[in-house]
């Protein structure tokens, strides 16, 4: 059976995590569902769109389904909405019951503060996964009943980044909330970084001289090797993993040393 803490996480975020899951499927089955049409129509050409967007955007074509996919799905709007979710819902693991003044009887539990963080965190990043695992779960149905001629493996290796991504962003914004126990300075400290990194990746691929940039942002290890395209890139998902795992350890042990509530 699972922990009790578990449970409760669950039982507390389930409103939250219905609303999420719900916006990012349909998000994946609208835009998809467009694919067809946006093909189709001959004003909707790749030159609609200027090429210094498309460039910013790390779009090659929006022609090809795969092109087509990376511009709707996973280059902007998508990872925005996942990593929405994850930041807010992390930010409850620790900084929230802390600012409610709930803490104390969190922790009068017969656990250690390391076994509290880690089953908070656990539930929260379960239920984070599963968020972000929608949109490759209705792509791998979607994209053969569509007609996209896109290898599953390679839709595989794009919605296995996006949880690589989502997992980076969760462990970094558990160990703002553990080292400082504020939601604000959570959604700050993760929101500036993700759009930061963003951009930094943006522009690391628009500008010969500014490409080393790329390298110290996520979202190049994502999408910058463009996986609906190339496939699987096991190095640069681990690297994702890693920052994840270190900052959450991090946390863990600053949250374990912290006086709660100063």
């Amino acid at each position: 059976m699972l922990p009790a803490l578990v449970r409760k996480t669950w039982r507390d975020d389930r409103r939250a995590l219905i609303g999420w899951a719900t916006g990012v499927a349909l998000l994946t089955v609208i835009y998809t569902s467009f694919y067809s049409q946006f093909q189709g129509a001959a004003v909707l050409k790749q030159d609609a769109l200027p090429q210094g967007m498309l460039d910013f955007l790390g779009i090659a074509d929006m022609l090809s389904p795969a092109g087509y996919l990376q511009a709707t799905i996973f280059s902007l709007i998508g990872p925005l909405l996942v990593l929405m979710c994850a930041i807010t819902l992390t930010a409850r693991t620790i900084a929230r019951p802390e600012e409610d003044g709930g803490m104390e009887l969190l922790l009068a539990n017969p656990l250690s503060r390391a076994a509290f963080a880690g089953q908070r965190l656990a539930a929260t990043g379960s239920a984070i996964t599963l968020v972000a695992a929608i949109p490759v779960i209705l792509l791998m149905i979607i994209v053969p009943q569509a007609g996209m001629d896109i290898p599953l493996s390679n839709v595989a290796a794009a919605g296995v980044g996006l949880i690589a991504l989502v997992w980076c962003f969760t462990g970094i914004a558990f160990l703002a909330g553990a080292a400082t126990g504020k939601r604000g300075t959570v959604l700050a400290i993760t929101g500036v970084l993700a759009v930061t990194t963003y951009m930094a990746n943006a522009i690391g691929g628009m500008s010969d001289g500014w490409q080393w940039v790329r390298w110290l942002s996520p979202f190049h290890y994502f999408i910058g090797t463009d996986p609906l395209h190339t496939g699987w890139h096991p190095v640069q998902l681990l690297a994702l993993v890693a920052v994840g795992a270190v900052t959450t350890v991090v946390g863990v042990f600053m949250f374990d040393r912290r006086d709660v509530g100063v």
